[in-house]
């Protein structure tokens, strides 16, 4: 009971250092209306993101160079934010859509011991779709070159506020700024 109270009171003690204080820089691109089709084969969108922050990023499963990087780094930043009780949701949009069919989505997340009930990974849309998707919405290219089995897309992370706002983005694949990132979530759950 004791423990409990303490880190309810570093939780508090967290949200209210972070009032009063914005993003540096702050982006603020819409994103438009989305709904696609999650690991367990359920429709999910934009508007069971409502009033969550959340982060997004771009992977598949068949990527033979960063995906798995950028997939273990989430990883790392959701049990961070989870042991600093920090709410946040995270989302993954498959840039090879064709091949990933939510089991192999939900394979692939199984991986990284990532608790799955706050990150849900996506597929369900054409190879155009997600290439115009990421362009509009994200400011991000992906691109499946013909013939060939990887897509070309970009690395970085993005933060998403409870409007569907993206904030910010960061590096996702090298020198993480995790801390950096739990900060600004605070600071737009304290707004």
């Amino acid at each position: 009971m004791k423990k409990a109270r303490i880190m309810l009171l570093i939780c508090v003690l967290l949200i209210v250092s972070a009032c009063g204080k914005t993003i540096p820089d702050a982006k603020n691109w819409p994103i438009a209306d989305f709904t696609f089709t999650d690991q367990n084969g359920q429709p999910f969108g934009l508007a069971d993101l409502k009033g969550k922050v959340w982060v997004a990023s771009f992977i598949f499963t068949r990527c033979a160079d960063v995906c798995p990087l950028i997939t273990a780094n989430v990883a790392k930043l959701q049990k961070m934010a989870k042991k600093e009780g920090v709410d946040v949701e995270f989302v993954s949009f498959s840039v090879d859509p064709e091949n990933d069919h939510p089991q192999q989505l939900k394979s692939y997340i199984e991986k990284f011991h990532a608790d799955v009930r706050h990150w849900h990974l996506l597929t369900g849309y054409s190879q155009q779709d997600i290439e115009t998707f990421a362009q509009k919405n994200f400011k991000a290219i992906v691109q499946k070159p013909q013939n060939q089995d990887q897509v070309i897309h970009g690395t970085d992370i993005y933060l998403v506020d409870q409007k569907g706002n993206i904030v910010q983005y960061y590096n996702g694949f090298k020198d993480v700024p995790y801390e950096q990132i739990l900060e600004h979530i605070k600071i737009l759950q304290s707004s």
